[in-house]
């Protein structure tokens, strides 16, 4: 066997045997849910052409929608349906998922110590990552197969399930690359993972920004997602835009094979930072605010900027539905007005700032499990800390964290649409951002429950960010009811006008005081660690 891939096989092997249900399962049951059912149940809530005519301007009417999910080429048909509701949000799971696998089997490993276990053996240098890279591309393989075969299982058509399924495994593949390359600069599994996350974030940002506002050609095919899009599954079926994404991919994972024959191991090409020679932290929430600090700086920049898109998004909307003639003769006809629509457009988008600001609050919470696991949080407690003041130190840091991130963002949406006279002011524009707080506070609470109740299952915290997206966002082109969109708390949180009813911000405030209050209970009573 060559010298400089021994082991891989054997490796691989295992990782895919103990690895695979983690590493594979979640992202593969998400994105084949997102795909199929949406062929599965159009025929059921569009049945016929008025429907359908009438989601058409209702997705026209929201160009925020466009953000999320792209340009929407054909919803009369169920394939045409399934391609706008699943191509870029299954593209970015699926990317999450060759994140973490790469991640996790790469830097992860050497954080531990369990590569210098594994380089004790019959073991190359570049074998951990070629294995990583191979598990994460089988993974997305995996995705691809199995959303495309159940998708034509659900009655969707051979050639643009293939081809939507083929998306999925060409985003996989691409940013498996990006997060080998993160795996080399990073110092550490939690910052080539931020680095990674981050780059998916941008693009998918900038992708859905140029299609909502109709951005030049050229910046469409400057962004990798765009490529994937621009396969337009269902409405022209275009495979070729693959072929970039294949060399993409495989560009980066031999430059990140490149950078890790020159870095040292268990260190990254971006050093970290020494810390001072002696320790001036004195308190629980100085050490918290120590230990959030450099995500908190990124997270407070990447808000900022969502802001001014979004913004920017938001002085366009007149220009937008203009060009919408659905959506024109609907307001020539008196069904609504314009004011309506801006006021349910600015809801969604402060609806959006909202759950993306609650990832970073839940970020927080589940650190402290991360804190437990490595045996740092028990030497912090037998130093006299009451665990009520560990807890409070840190949630106040994860509500603060996200409140800020939220009021950021509104700012700056409230002074551009303030600015641009499309009949927004910037009291009310800024008023619907604050109103939803209690919100995005109410899933920083839950996740602190999860954290002080069942540790062990933290990932429930991110099903409640998951789900409160999908029911905001995607639940009403599903025509759920309002006893199922109502356990999503932005539901809750009305258009603030003169005379709005703020029951439901009041109510989502007592929802949050009663997960807080359970959260320091349940927190006070379990064993730390477990």
């Amino acid at each position: 066997m060559n010298d400089t891939i021994a082991g891989t096989g054997p490796l691989l092997r295992a990782s895919i045997r103990y690895d695979a249900r983690r590493s594979f399962a979640p992202w593969t049951v998400g994105v084949t849910v997102l795909a199929a059912s949406s062929v599965l149940v159009f025929p059921w809530i569009f049945p016929d052409e008025a429907d359908r005519t009438a989601l058409a301007t209702a997705v026209g009417a929201n160009p925020a929608l466009s953000l999320i999910l792209g340009p929407a080429f054909d919803l009369t048909t169920s394939d045409g349906f399934a391609a706008w509701r699943s191509l870029a949000l299954g593209g970015f799971l699926a990317a999450l998922g060759a994140i973490f696998t790469v991640v996790r089997a790469t830097r992860e490993q050497e954080d531990s110590g369990q590569a210098e276990l594994l380089a004790s053996g019959v073991l190359s240098r570049a074998s951990r990552l070629l294995s990583g890279v191979a598990m994460a591309a089988i993974g997305s393989l995996v995705i691809g197969i199995v959303a495309a075969g159940a998708t034509i299982a659900c009655g969707g058509a051979v050639g643009s399930s293939l081809l939507l399924g083929a998306t999925f495994t060409a985003t996989g593949w691409m940013f498996t690359g990006v997060a080998a390359v993160a795996g080399q600069l990073g110092s550490e599994a939690r910052t080539a993972s931020s680095l990674a996350v981050g780059v998916l974030g941008v693009l998918f940002v900038l992708r859905g920004f140029s299609y909502a506002v109709e951005a030049p050609e050229w910046t469409l095919w400057a962004n990798p997602l765009g490529w994937m899009t621009e396969t337009r599954p269902a409405s022209g079926d275009d495979w070729w835009p693959l072929l970039w994404a294949v060399v993409f991919a495989a560009a980066l994972v031999a430059a990140a094979f490149a950078l890790q024959a020159r870095r040292d191991f268990g260190q990254g090409v971006i050093a970290p930072r020494p810390g001072p020679a002696r320790g001036r932290v004195r308190s629980t929430g100085a050490l918290a605010a120590r230990l959030i600090a450099p995500s908190a700086v990124v997270w407070v920049i990447a808000f900022l900027a969502l802001g001014l898109v979004f913004g920017y998004f938001v002085t366009s909307i007149q220009d937008l539905l203009g060009d919408n003639p659905a959506v024109a003769q609907v307001l020539a006809a008196g069904a609504t007005t314009s004011d309506e629509l801006m006021s349910a457009f600015l809801l969604t988008v402060m609806s959006l700032i909202g759950i993306l600001a609650a990832i970073p609050g839940v970020q927080v919470v589940l650190r402290m499990r991360t804190e437990e696991a490595a045996d740092r949080v028990e030497p912090v407690l037998a130093g006299g800390i009451h665990r009520a003041t560990y807890l409070g130190s840190n949630l106040v840091m994860a509500l603060g964290l996200s409140t800020v991130c939220v009021l950021l963002a509104g700012v700056l949406v409230a002074l551009l649409a303030a600015g641009a006279d499309i009949g927004l002011t910037f009291d009310g524009a800024f008023l619907q951002s604050f109103a939803s707080l209690p919100a995005v506070w109410s899933l920083v609470a839950l996740a602190a429950v999860v954290l002080a109740a069942r540790p062990h299952v933290a990932v429930v915290a991110w099903v409640g960010v998951v789900a409160t997206f999908g029911l905001t966002i995607l639940g009403p082109t599903f025509d759920f009811s309002d006893e199922v969109l109502a356990i999503s708390p932005f539901w809750h949180i009305p258009v603030i006008e003169e005379g709005a009813d703020l029951t439901g911000v009041f109510g989502t405030v007592a929802v949050v005081a009663v997960f807080l209050a359970l959260a320091f209970a349940a927190f006070r009573r379990r064993d730390i660690a477990r």
